[in-house]
């Protein structure tokens, strides 16, 4: 691996940018003072990774619901009808979602880790920080494969065209509105919410953003928020959360979308997505595929990782020996999970370090970003940038 030491962005740089999550606990920054060097079929090969594996999980999606396997994915029974109705009508359209990729440098195969396609974070830092970052070292900031703004904002319009093609957006639109709500205190999440909304209203709706707890949902009138209905919600909360958190918020949401009055973005269906439990099935459909690693709903007798269904930030996944026994592990509240085992596959490295790329879809792939940290990444991985050569 290549890596080129820069010059870091100071806090109240960071701050005046809106990235106020820029200190970890352990006071250590978050934005590493590195970027990662590629080159330009690196970056092509990236973009092309993440559109096949969308392609992928498509048919795979299609193939669970024809096949009843939700269950397989340790869904909530509570959201099965939600998931077929909005895989079903076009109208729920996927927004964008980050692959984890393995790979991809120094001639080593990109694979799949998993697709956090539901309430994927890093949006923030990958769109906006990295470009910061390189203006401020003297870089042409236009060296990365970065178009998550862009790609947003006519992802954005392709609600109402429902189509590749935006140009007709203009002659559909009706005043179209788009709440986008998180859960109030998460500064991270806030700050990624109104990223969306601000690109939401360059495209050209009306948006404005609520804490969660702030918005009303009704089964006749939709979502009601400062007395002004919206026929979108973005919510930053993941659909199983809600599902075992908030079973009544969850009821109201079923009536809203079976009453046809409100659009949830990300789509329930990204849930299937978010299962990592998808990388067996995954692997049934695609066997030996390349950007695949086998995975299975049981051990594979040889080096691999063992993941909760939904663990996010690395916790109570366990990197196992050949019989089994975990080597590196990560405590965590999803430990009662079904699990799925992966084919272990080393990250790339530099000095001790292990760097994970992140793959950003919207309708295509449209960014690249890095994260570093130990043999499992977890909420103290830093924030990497890239630069093409």
């Amino acid at each position: 691996m290549e890596i080129l030491h820069v010059n870091p962005l100071d806090s109240q740089t960071l701050e005046e940018i809106g990235l106020e999550w820029h200190t970890d606990l352990d006071n250590s920054a978050y934005i590493a003072d590195e970027v990662v060097c590629i080159s330009q079929d690196e970056a092509e090969a990236f973009y092309n990774a993440g559109n096949e594996l969308y392609d992928m999980y498509v048919e795979a999606g299609e193939y669970v619901l024809e096949n009843n396997l939700l269950f397989e994915l340790d869904i909530p029974p509570s959201l099965h009808d939600m998931i077929k109705q909005s895989w079903e009508e076009d109208i729920h359209w996927h927004l964008y979602g980050r692959f984890d990729l393995a790979g991809g440098l120094d001639g080593k195969p990109i694979k799949l880790l998993e697709f956090n396609a539901d309430t994927p974070t890093m949006l923030y830092e990958s769109a906006l920080i990295q470009w910061a970052l390189l203006k401020a070292n003297g870089f042409d900031e236009n060296l990365q494969f970065n178009d998550i703004s862009q790609a947003l904002r006519q992802n954005f319009k392709r609600l109402v065209t429902l189509s590749s093609d935006t140009s007709f957006f203009d002659d559909l639109y009706e005043d179209w509105k788009i709440l986008f709500s998180s859960i109030k205190g998460n500064i991270e999440e806030e700050i990624t919410t109104r990223f969306l909304c601000q690109l939401a209203k360059e495209a050209g709706f009306e948006s404005a953003y609520a804490p969660i707890d702030e918005v009303s949902f009704s089964p006749q009138d939709g979502v009601i928020y400062d007395n002004m209905q919206y026929e979108f919600l973005f919510k930053l909360i993941p659909w199983e959360f809600i599902a075992i958190d908030e079973p009544e918020m969850l009821a109201l949401m079923r009536e809203m979308m079976s009453n046809k009055n409100t659009i949830f973005l990300n789509p329930a269906y990204t849930l299937m997505f978010q299962s990592k439990r998808m990388l067996k099935i995954l692997w049934d459909l695609f066997p030996r595929h390349p950007l695949l690693l086998e995975s299975s709903f049981e051990p594979l007798g040889r080096k691999q990782v063992s993941k909760p269904s939904f663990g996010r930030e690395g916790e109570n996944v366990e990197i196992c020996d050949a019989q089994g026994k975990a080597i590196h592990a990560k405590e965590g509240i999803y430990g009662v999970q079904k699990r799925v085992y992966q084919e272990f596959y080393e990250l790339n490295s530099h000095n001790a370090s292990y760097y994970q790329a992140n793959v950003f879809f919207a309708y295509e792939s449209c960014g690249l970003g890095f994260r570093k940290g130990g043999n499992i990444l977890d909420n103290y991985a830093k924030f990497v940038s890239h630069i093409i050569n």
